[in-house]
């Protein structure tokens, strides 16, 4: 079988990691409910005509995207691939608001056009005059793993060389508001939170675009290949070691031959137990964990993988992202645990290319 290939990476999130030496500037953040993303002048990508009329994850998009791009060395994808969880929230609430305020008549149809979750993707295409596969994954918390493993299988099939693939997703006044109703975002008084050790419910919520070019050519820029990929919707407590073990005898490895182990730790006390479990299997593994650097979101995986791959390549983990104390003299194998909430268990295996 073929091999899969990372080639380029860009990423948008709440921490400036579209600076070359983020590494040196990661900053974790736990005692504030929502973090926003450290926007780009967008001046320099967009023309503030057409970027007037974006949304924010829109233009998050087509910065990472045009970045991804230029890094791969690709005029125009073969497809491109996005995921997302929310899609274009800010344009929905426009909409619905419009709708509310018109008594549902004399409605332009601007809001609603940019609304759509598939907007990103077309908004992409347009701009690169990409006539190729074209589609969107609205999968919760594995949206990104979805289209990833889409790109894999066109690459395989032999029916794209180069795919662009990422993750987006947005914040919105009243969205967060009802999350917080809902408790899904942690109370002020359980704030400062201890993402490791949380003893309350609700988390820090995040946004971010991830963008990556996967080619079936490895280049002297590759940052990993892509191995496996495996998703379940749920999953009981006692089921997920199995999970995990299953997926490591598939690809023919052993638990001590992960050298690297991300996990999703949000701080919600009750879905941060499905981490706490999965980590017992590794105790010869470097365990790391990233949301108190990105947030928790829908494609929060995003950033999680941006960051495998940028370890991958430059062989150095960040202090800030380690759980234990485990030091490897290189790493090989990363292996990528998600889900939100309890729901959409993700396994994605990176090897260094």
């Amino acid at each position: 079988m073929s091999a899969v290939y990372i080639n380029s990476v860009a990423c948008i999130s709440v921490q400036d990691t579209l600076n070359e030496n983020f590494f040196d500037t990661l900053k974790p953040e736990n005692s504030v409910q929502i973090l926003k993303a450290v926007e780009p002048n967008y001046k320099e990508f967009i023309p503030p005509a057409m970027s007037r009329r974006m949304s924010k994850t829109v233009k998050m998009s087509s910065v990472a995207s045009t970045k991804a791009l230029q890094e791969a060395g690709i005029e125009k994808p073969d497809s491109i691939i996005v995921g997302t969880g929310m899609g274009c929230s800010q344009d929905s609430e426009k909409f619905l608001k419009n709708v509310l305020e018109n008594n549902e008549e004399f409605l332009t149809p601007t809001f609603f056009i940019q609304s759509t979750h598939n907007t990103v993707s077309g908004q992409i295409a347009l701009g690169l005059q990409c006539h190729g596969y074209n589609f969107t994954y609205v999968n919760s918390s594995s949206s990104l793993e979805f289209s990833m493993l889409d790109a894999k299988l066109q690459i395989l099939d032999g029916e794209a060389e180069n795919v662009l693939v990422g993750s987006t997703d947005e914040q919105t006044d009243r969205t967060m508001e009802l999350y917080k109703l809902s408790n899904s975002i942690k109370k002020e008084e359980n704030l400062p939170v201890d993402y490791l050790n949380s003893t309350t419910e609700g988390v820090i919520w995040g946004e971010g675009s991830s963008f990556f070019v996967l080619g079936k050519d490895k280049t002297e820029a590759s940052y990993a290949q892509l191995k496996d990929i495996q998703i379940v919707n749920s999953l009981e407590l006692n089921e997920i070691q199995p999970f995990i073990e299953d997926f490591l005898i598939k690809n023919n490895l052993k638990n001590e031959e992960i050298d690297a182990v991300i996990l999703g730790f949000s701080g919600d006390s009750e879905s941060d137990d499905y981490y706490k479990n999965a980590s017992q299997l590794f105790p010869n593994s470097s365990l790391l964990y990233y949301k108190h650097l990105s947030g928790e979101f829908n494609t929060a995986s995003g950033f999680s993988t941006f960051m495998a791959c940028q370890i991958l390549k430059n062989q150095v983990i960040p202090e800030v992202m380690k759980i234990n104390d485990m030091k490897k003299e290189s790493i090989q194998n990363i292996l990528l645990y998600n889900h939100l909430g309890g729901i959409d268990h993700s396994l994605v295996l990176l090897e260094k290319a």
